[in-house]
């Protein structure tokens, strides 16, 4: 009877020691995710969008506001990056051959050297590689994975995957992949 006593004791502190990946608190700096364009709601219009900082998906009328809003610029082959950020966010680093070239890119990129901001990430293609600040001047990089989009009522419809990793101490250095 004791040893079974120890036993689950002892598998009770195991347990009990491991991180929860879902506790408050803890953020994952990277991923991949996926985002669209279409609109919820009947009154009150949103989006979903991705914020970096809380590496999750949320609402376009959430506080804090989304990072990243994917958009139609007009046509189905038009994709852009959008943001609240209240700055100019975002710099191409690159656009690569394949898919292979942008992900060795993305994985070197540690310390990008920003000629000049803009206010949304425009025209965004798969193999693209951008840098992202937001308006409380942190930063991510974002590597395009793919792009889709098809006619839809009552809009177009738009999707964009990325990969990203958030540098979440302020600087624009970012470890090692």
């Amino acid at each position: 009877m004791n040893w079974q006593l120890t036993l689950i004791l002892l598998l009770f502190l195991g347990i009990a020691g491991c991180d929860d990946p879902d506790k408050p608190g803890k953020t994952d700096t990277s991923g991949t995710t996926t985002i669209d364009n279409t609109l919820y709601g009947t009154t009150n219009y949103y989006a979903i969008g991705f914020n970096f900082a809380a590496a999750e998906k949320v609402s376009s009328l959430a506080k804090p506001a989304p990072d990243l809003l994917i958009e139609l610029g007009g046509t189905l082959d038009l994709f852009i990056l959008q943001t609240g950020a209240g700055l100019n966010g975002f710099f191409l680093q690159g656009e690569y051959s394949d898919e292979t070239k942008a992900k060795q890119a993305f994985d070197n990129l540690e310390a990008p050297v920003v000629t000049q901001w803009e206010d949304w990430a425009n025209p965004v293609r798969p193999n693209q590689v951008w840098v992202y600040r937001s308006a409380d001047e942190h930063y991510a990089k974002i590597r395009i994975f793919s792009t889709f989009s098809e006619t839809r009522t009552p809009q177009d419809y738009a999707e964009c995957t990325f990969e990203w990793v958030y540098q979440p101490d302020g600087s624009l250095t970012f470890p090692g992949e």
